[in-house]
């Protein structure tokens, strides 16, 4: 039988002001929409801070910076001026994996796979005050999040980002939307034409990548799929309850 899920890190604690502290965290338990993109989008191959300001106005809450190929110089520079654009904007900017760029670039967290660092050492490395994200695959790595500040939850549909990697389908997205003890994000394949389905089992957020990473237009894509979002919780998208989010 598992445990009882562990609540998610929100306790304010160590270096930051609370008021940092509280502004991260109040941006990402209000967050609908999050990307995940590396440092150039679209077609026309657009530096993200280039487009950052729009994509924000365009409805995207969270932005996660992974890029496998660049060097570290590169994502260095890309992430301190996005996080500045972030920060200027009222949005999150998150780093894929590594807690040490995070804290160099003032980004406000990171986020880590199940094979990655412990949420636990990237506090050590990155500070008690960044946000940390995990991915979750499994229900039992949706109860036991070890103390992260959210969870993605996924994919729910197979993707090519992740390759090799099954899709769970939407059983897991209502699973979290029952237990999870943290702000969730359902991710895998979502776009605005199945973004519906996934708020009907129960999700509030959602990540993506290609939807707006990889369309000829990222920040008409952003609009789109945040116009989906906001309608189809307007037509009775179950809510979850608000102690859990």
């Amino acid at each position: 039988m598992l445990e009882q899920a562990r609540p998610c890190q929100t306790q304010a604690m160590a270096s930051e002001p609370a008021s940092e502290r509280e502004r991260r965290r109040r941006a990402l338990r209000s967050a609908r929409l999050y990307l995940i993109c590396p440092c150039e989008l679209g077609p026309e191959r657009r530096a993200l801070p280039e487009l950052l300001s729009a994509l924000i106005e365009a409805g995207v809450d969270v932005v996660q910076l992974r890029d496998k190929e660049a060097a570290d110089e590169r994502l260095l520079a890309v992430a301190r001026q996005a996080a500045a654009a972030a920060r200027g904007a009222g949005a999150l900017l998150v780093i894929n994996d590594r807690p040490e760029l995070a804290l160099a670039a003032g980004a406000d967290g990171v986020h880590l796979g199940q094979d990655d660092l412990p949420v636990s050492e990237a506090r050590r490395i990155g500070g008690a005050d960044l946000v940390v994200g995990l991915s979750t695959h499994t229900p039992a790595q949706v109860d036991e999040v070890g103390g992260a500040d959210y969870i993605g939850v996924g994919p729910v549909h197979a993707t090519p980002t992740k390759p090799g990697r099954p899709g769970v389908g939407l059983g897991l997205v209502s699973h979290a939307a029952r237990v999870a003890s943290c702000p969730w994000f359902a991710i895998g394949g979502i776009d605005a034409a199945n973004v519906g389905a996934v708020l009907g089992a129960g999700a509030r957020r959602v990540a993506v990548v290609r939807a707006i990473a990889a369309a000829p237009d990222p920040v008409a894509a952003a609009r789109a799929l945040r116009t989906a979002i906001d309608q189809s919780s307007a037509h009775g998208t179950p809510a979850q309850p608000a102690a859990r989010a």
